[in-house]
């Protein structure tokens, strides 16, 4: 029983970790959380206070002084010996209390009294028991503003109605409406304030993915906090470096290739000069491999990083691999839709295809070129039924001059920069390129590029 719970414990998500799922994402959320809660958490607690303290004990002396001018008005009028002593008393009840008397003689009150729930009423009720030594019953809807109070005396029930202020203050209704309203106004001025401020993050956030790309991104405005404009201009003078030393490095390349290729043409044209042997012809083989050699470093090297992204016809670039593929291998099948239009930059995106389908078309003997268009990406999908590569392999194929075939010969292998060349050209765009076991038997190749 143990064995088979433990795997089920392990499963347990730790609670800060399912708290920080529950977390907004973005920046924006957050701050709305952050600004939202604590305004929740002291608007509760001020009401909370406000009745607790205030209305508790302001409406308790309002119903307590009620009760008490009801408890007199009631013993005048029992103690009054004649008709005019009892308006005099009814009298001065209304016009210095606010309270209006009628009596039914011989009236008495129901035996059960209708129960609510409502907490003015009860703070009336043990009031009233405090002050009244007769039974009693309290409508509180007995007319618009007005609050009935029936005292069962000896002699019949007497009706005081007293107005609805003696026992109540508005004041709840204006503090709430007040805490309220100046919550909501403080709260939208402060997200308003916020999403001027994270506007300046967003468009950090988007140059910096266009300078990931490979994108020229020309010198924006630096606007929002000092920190903002700090990192902005941070990351431009990085672009600026960048550039600068993407430049250096092709001129210094240019100028290796140039001093290379020299001694290569003198000692090619040497070998034009001579005659002809199985000597010459091993020399001659042996400078067409340095040179193929030379090219796959210059070019690994160089990344074609000046080449500024266009809108790229997806379908026609794919063609025109294809099309070069198939004179290696004709069993190579296109299936790519006829919309698929993506900004990269031409030439490096078309050696990184063209790295991918020459692997199908010289390890497979056929090979499919698929293209799947998602919301914000694009998938171009390479199968062959060649050996495939082992699991376990699949990432150093990626490195530099690594090769699965150990002998070292050009013609059978390359010289292990062509997967190494696509993942750095996919990667400059955004995307990627990924290794999977392919339907055909072989190894599937999928490029993935946003949109």
């Amino acid at each position: 029983m143990l064995e088979t719970a433990a795997p089920n414990l392990s499963r347990k998500i730790p609670l800060a970790l399912r708290f920080k799922r529950m977390l907004p994402r973005s920046l924006f959320g957050r701050t709305l959380l952050i600004i939202v809660v604590p305004t929740l958490i002291t608007l509760a607690a001020a009401t909370y206070v406000f009745f607790d303290r205030h209305w508790y004990t302001v409406t308790n002396r309002m119903t307590y002084a009620v009760a008490g001018d009801v408890a007199v008005v009631v013993d005048l009028l029992q103690k009054s010996s004649n008709p005019e002593s009892t308006a005099a008393v009814v009298r001065l009840a209304s016009q210095k209390m606010d309270l209006y008397i009628s009596f039914t003689p011989g009236a008495t009150l129901p035996e059960t009294a209708k129960e609510t729930f409502n907490p003015l009423r009860n703070m009336l009720r043990h009031a009233l028991n405090d002050r009244l030594s007769y039974p009693f019953d309290i409508d509180m809807q007995h007319a618009p503003e007005m609050v009935a109070i029936e005292v069962g005396a000896p002699e019949g029930v007497y009706t005081v109605l007293s107005p609805e202020r003696r026992i109540y203050t508005p004041t709840t209704e204006v503090f709430i409406i007040w805490m309220t309203g100046s919550s909501i106004l403080l709260s939208a001025i402060a997200l308003l304030f916020m999403r001027n401020q994270i506007r300046p993050i967003r468009r950090l956030a988007d140059a910096a993915e266009a300078i990931g790309k490979g994108r020229d991104v020309p010198w924006f405005k630096l606007e929002g906090a000092a920190e903002v404009r700090q990192a902005g201009a941070a990351l431009m003078v990085m672009r600026d470096r960048l550039k600068r030393q993407m430049t250096q490095r092709t001129a210094m390349l240019a100028g290796v290739s140039h001093d290379l290729r020299t001694p290569l043409t003198r000692m090619r044209l040497q070998l034009e000069m001579m005659k002809p042997s199985p000597e010459t012809k091993e020399f001659t083989a042996d400078i067409a491999d340095m040179e193929m050699m030379l090219e796959a470093y210059l070019a690994f090297a160089r990344g074609e990083e000046g080449e500024p992204a266009v809108q790229v016809d997806l379908t026609e670039l794919l063609g025109e691999v294809v099309a070069a593929a198939r004179r290696q291998n004709p069993r190579i099948q296109l299936h790519v839709p006829s919309d698929a239009m993506v900004t990269l930059r031409r030439n490096a995106m078309k050696r990184c295809l063209a790295n991918l389908v020459g692997n199908a078309a010289r390890y497979g003997k056929q090979a499919h070129v698929n293209v799947a268009l998602r919301d914000h990406a694009v998938d171009v999908v390479v199968d062959d039924d060649g050996p495939g590569v082992a699991l376990e392999q699949r990432e150093d194929v990626f490195r530099p001059f690594t090769r699965l075939e150990t002998s070292r010969n050009p013609a059978t292998g390359g010289v292990g920069l062509g997967l190494t060349i696509a993942r750095d050209i996919a990667r400059a765009h955004g995307g990627d390129v990924v290794l999977e076991d392919s339907p055909l038997g072989g190894l599937r190749a999928r490029v993935w590029l946003p949109v």
